[in-house]
């Protein structure tokens, strides 16, 4: 692991900060890091406002795609609400159908097959509503590549809305309205809302004209707070306000649905990491192992016990999915291992008869094992589709851009993206992507990396501490679970190897000339021991949370890493 201090601050901004908050350095340094400079700051990061969102109609044919909405319904057009079978699009589809059914009868919705039409607006479900006489389609989380194929609906007579956040290629569709805030030309002030973040602000607009305010539409946010943690975008800004308000409906007044996922669980006080973690797997699920339509029904679904059915079966995809995750995982491990590719800087594997709906969790696992830019492919059809993730630091859509020639078509972010290319072409571009990365990246960036916000010693972290940084929660992307350093550290003599095969470290610390102790956990961290024992001095980056033993709460530290005193 490399350990990088973030840089302090001007010590003048800091002093400022703790004058006008009356909190200490840490506190303070920790918030210049997240951008906070002033009362003001401090105040919309604390206490998030609905009225802090934006103006809908900023962003570019925002009014376009109100005015033919409108239109549809006064002129009681049938409508599909179309979206991609991951988290994203599924609580998109969810919550554009569920609002525009309160001002509309004739409203459908469509996911597309993930195994026969592929990512995006497909060619099918173009068909689907022309024989189903549909003369709008709202695209949401996908589009903003599909040129051609709105193209075609055009010509049929069938108007797109796209409502995406991906990045726009070279051509942008000719469509009734793009709504996407990453098209250079534009000015939306938030640049990294997720797609269902997308089709919120296009809700946010249709009710203003009802003269309705983001309160009136607050039952919709535990779905966008569901997508902003499953799709890993910035938790800041807009997003910060939408997962913080997502959260609270999640945790007092959930939909039927996510309620129903919750009682399975038994879950009452959910954080961001938790609907990654607990919700959004389970609602992918269904679009990986049999159809993203089960999502869209179990996240509409208004009557209770019919809820709790659709969770249970959703449920079942998603034991199906783990073990199949699983088989993958060490199948791919076992081909890197054997083709002796340990030393490539990338890790491209195939196999014809790996799983579709997982090889992006398997990608995922094999970047945490080898920590290099890694593409898993699988026979799909004709050709052969792939799910590509990166390390930090590293922006793999242009990588992969950088190998065009060999591909069919691509889509995705800076860390995560998918494509498609012909058989014949699978060596030529795993040999490509290869040279590309060895040519581009910083080798620093293949050692994982922890940053530090703050060097701390165990007597400052207090209850009152505590108490704060819970506050900078919803943790994301921009901010992060703070993480700390504390040296010349000593284990009381309590420090041992705990869980059925001794893989975890559990200890109890202090440092010379401090009766101020702490508890420490570190999972797989069993290895470590040696580092801590014997009365040796080490060094410990963690996060803090709190540990609740026999009715007791205490402070607790969760190891991300231990190294010797120096």
């Amino acid at each position: 692991m490399r350990w990088t201090l973030k840089p302090e601050p001007q010590r003048e901004k800091i002093e400022a900060l703790q004058k006008a908050l009356q909190v200490d350095s840490k506190i303070a340094t920790m918030l210049l890091h997240r951008g906070v400079e002033t009362y003001e700051d401090a105040k919309s990061f604390f206490r998030p406002r609905l009225n802090e969102l934006h103006d809908p109609f900023l962003m570019k044919d925002m009014d376009k795609a109100v005015a033919r909405i409108e239109k549809a319904i006064a002129n009681n057009e049938s409508i599909l609400v179309y979206g991609d079978y991951d988290v994203d699009g599924t609580t998109a589809v969810a919550l554009m159908s569920s609002y525009l059914k309160t001002k509309h009868n004739l409203v459908y919705t469509y996911i597309p097959n993930r195994y026969d039409e592929g990512y995006g607006v497909s060619y099918k479900g173009i068909n689907f509503a022309l024989e189903n006489e549909f003369s709008l389609i709202i695209a949401l989380d996908c589009g903003i590549k599909a040129v051609e194929k709105v193209a075609h609906s055009k010509k049929l007579g069938i108007d797109f809305i796209i409502c995406d956040h991906h990045r726009p290629g070279d051509e942008i569709p000719e469509a009734a309205a793009v709504l996407d805030p990453k098209q250079e030309d534009c000015k939306y002030p938030f640049k990294e809302l997720c797609g269902c973040g997308v089709g919120f602000k296009l809700v946010q607009a249709l009710a203003s004209k009802d003269g309705k305010t983001a309160e009136d539409l607050i039952e919709y946010l535990d779905l966008v707070a569901t997508a902003i943690g499953a799709d890993i975008v910035p938790i800041n800004g807009e997003n910060r306000v939408l997962a913080h308000f997502g959260l609270m409906v999640i945790n007092t007044n959930p939909r039927s649905g996510i309620k129903a996922i919750l009682e399975q669980v038994e879950k009452t006080e959910l954080t961001i990491t938790d609907v990654v973690f607990i919700v959004a797997p389970r609602i992918n699920a269904a679009g990986r192992m049999k159809h993203g339509n089960y999502a869209v029904t179990l996240l509409t679904e208004e009557e209770p016990e019919m809820a709790r059915q659709y969770a249970v079966e959703i449920n079942d995809y998603n034991l199906d999915r783990r073990e199949t995750d699983k088989r993958i995982t060490e199948e791919a491990l076992k081909q890197i291992e054997e083709q002796k590719e340990q030393n490539r800087l990338t890790s491209v594997v195939y196999h014809k008869d790996w799983h579709k709906g997982v090889i992006g969790i398997v990608a995922s696992r094999l970047t945490e094992t080898y920590y290099r830019p890694t593409i898993v492919f699988t026979k799909s059809g004709n050709k052969l589709a792939a799910s590509a993730r990166s390390v930090r630091g590293f922006d793999i859509y242009n990588a992969i851009g950088n190998c065009k020639e060999h591909i069919e078509q691509f889509g995705g972010h800076k860390y995560a993206a998918g494509l498609t290319l012909e058989e014949e072409n699978y060596e030529a571009f795993k040999q490509a992507f290869e040279d590309e990365v060895s040519k581009t990246i910083d080798r620093n960036l293949l050692t994982p990396e922890i940053k530090i916000d703050v060097k701390i010693d165990l007597k400052e972290v207090t209850p009152k501490f505590y108490r704060i940084l819970k506050q900078f929660a919803p943790y994301g992307p921009s901010n992060m679970t703070p993480v700390f350093l504390s040296e010349n550290l000593l284990d009381t003599g309590y420090g041992k190897c705990v869980g059925e095969d001794k893989a975890h470290l559990r200890l109890t610390v202090k440092q010379p000339e401090s009766s101020a102790g702490m508890v420490g956990i570190g999972f797989s961290m069993g290895n470590k021991f040696d580092l801590i024992s014997d009365g040796k001095q080490f060094r410990a980056v963690y996060s803090i949370d709190e540990n609740e033993w026999r009715g007791n709460v205490s402070l607790q530290m969760k190891l991300r890493d231990l190294k010797k005193q120096e």
